[in-house]
């Protein structure tokens, strides 16, 4: 046969049935379990020196401080949120809101480009999954052939240590990462506490430690990749964001279809050649031998060959079994690469910055440049001032009143500072009850104050008043708040 041409090698355009089903289900809806070969090569050497960094920041992270503070605190409970090292109190709400908006974007953007690449990369499921639980299985259970077997096998003594030694690692280990996630939630001094004090002493945040700890093992011993599959929805926004342009991992089938076995073609000099053994010297194969490698490298048990594929999470195995195959047959690498769909079709280099990136990266810059504006210009202080509450004014001699008010300053930047409250109208006095204490920087303090206002200053039950918070003369925050006072007579 003669060898085909683009639009008929492609086999997208001929046949999709590998759409209609999921790799991890069998027909009957059984779990159908996936035994990835042992991956190897250049890019797997990458992914795993990669990996080694972001595990090492992951849980060195908590221990890691930036001026007294966490490099991340997460905590929901306490509404205390500190990210590479600064303060996000509630009151920049905004700003947090604003990033998550520049954040997603940038999720768009980066997804219209290089497709799923994050998940195969720098995803911390994959990483967990494939550079530490799963080398655990290949390191006591042996290469994907020997699992199955082991699988398969009735309980014996090596049976028995093999499956208990390796569930007790990953026990091991997902307490490991649950801890290490409870410290980002909850900062590293309580998690020590819990963990020196005993489970009654602390029975909130044992069991919590316990629950994180039995999510993470049932992820990463059972559940496995249908978390990509299935319940990521990153996985789904894949499938809408992705279009021709995009780089992912693409098998090249104008240059590997008609596939054929190594067995029916002939052999020059000792390399694997396109020709038949028999037949016209015109019929010519691809350069795909369907030794199936690709297939048997993969973490989601997909045919990288039929297409790009929401399941495929860019993890790169497959490209490096091929790579390691098409050397061993003579044959040039990359027949499966990372390109695009358009790039393949017409043989040009991608070329991803198209009308629609270029919209996606217009929007990210907007979104990007008004939060670094927002969040440079914020105040360094930010101050509360509130009435006493449950409590009126007091009448003081010579036609005086005063109010209590309780006065909380959040300090925003990382040096210690003394702030000025001076109050702007109406000419009043302020009196502060006790020591005015310093504020340390990225925290907060609360302080009590006496406002005094003469009679004729007042212009009604309740007069407004305005303060204005300075250091060293300059203003940096003005607020009002009401001041009680008798009703005035006509």
């Amino acid at each position: 046969m003669s060898k085909p041409n683009k639009e008929e090698a492609n086999p997208q355009t001929h046949d999709e049935s590998y759409r209609d089903f999921v790799s991890t289900i069998t027909e009957d809806g059984k779990r159908n379990w996936i035994y990835p070969k042992k991956p190897s090569g250049r890019l797997y050497k990458l992914r795993t020196y990669l990996s080694w960094l972001l595990l090492g920041f992951l849980f060195a992270g908590p221990f890691i401080t930036i001026n007294g503070n966490p490099l991340l605190l997460l905590n929901i409970f306490e509404r205390t949120f500190v990210v590479f090292g600064v303060v996000f109190w509630p009151q920049d709400f905004y700003l947090f809101f604003l990033a998550m908006m520049t954040f997603i974007v940038f999720i768009v953007l980066f997804t219209a480009i290089w497709g799923r690449l994050f998940c195969g990369w720098i995803c911390p499921q994959t990483i967990f999954m494939e550079m530490l639980f799963r080398k655990i299985e290949y390191w006591i259970e042996g290469d994907a052939n020997q699992q199955k077997r082991l699988n398969a096998a009735p309980m014996d003594r090596t049976k028995f240590i093999k499956k208990t030694s390796k569930h007790a690692l990953f026990i091991l280990l997902a307490l490991a990462i649950a801890h290490t996630f409870m410290a980002y939630i909850i900062g590293k001094d309580q998690v020590l506490e819990i963990v020196s004090a005993g489970p009654a002493e602390n029975l909130g945040g044992f069991i919590a430690t316990m629950v994180f700890t039995g999510l993470f093992y049932g992820v990463f011993a059972r559940f496995r990749e249908q978390v990509c599959i299935v319940a990521c929805p990153y996985g789904r926004l894949q499938s809408v964001l992705v279009d021709d342009d995009s780089i992912a991992v693409t098998y090249d089938f104008a240059r590997g279809e008609g596939r054929a076995k190594v067995g029916k073609r002939k052999k020059e000099d000792g390399v694997v050649t396109n020709m038949p053994r028999k037949g016209p010297e015109e019929e010519v194969y691809g350069d795909c031998i369907d030794c199936e490698q690709c297939v048997k490298v993969c973490p989601t048990g997909i045919d990288i060959r039929n297409g790009i594929q929401l399941e495929c999470i860019n993890c790169t195995a497959c490209i490096d079994a091929c790579n390691d195959v098409m050397r061993k047959i003579g044959k040039p690498e990359e027949l499966i690469t990372y390109t695009s769909y358009n790039s393949v079709v017409e043989g040009t280099k991608p070329n991803f910055f198209t009308t629609r990136v270029k919209a996606y990266l217009a929007v990210f810059a907007l979104l990007f440049s008004i939060f670094l504006y927002l969040f440079v210009t914020r105040p360094e202080v930010y101050t509360v001032i509130l009435r006493e509450p449950g409590m009126l004014y007091n009448e003081l001699p010579g036609d005086r009143f005063s109010n209590f008010y309780n006065a909380r300053f959040f300090n925003k930047t990382f040096d210690d500072m003394n702030v000025e409250l001076r109050l702007h109208f109406p000419s009043g006095e302020i009196q502060w009850l006790g020591d005015q204490r310093t504020i340390p920087g990225q925290q907060q303090v609360e302080n009590r104050i006496m406002v005094f206002l003469e009679r004729d200053q007042l212009t009604g039950a309740q007069t407004q008043v305005e303060f204005g918070v300075y250091r060293d003369g300059k203003l940096l925050q003005t607020l009002q708040t009401g001041f009680i006072g008798p009703q005035v007579r006509e």
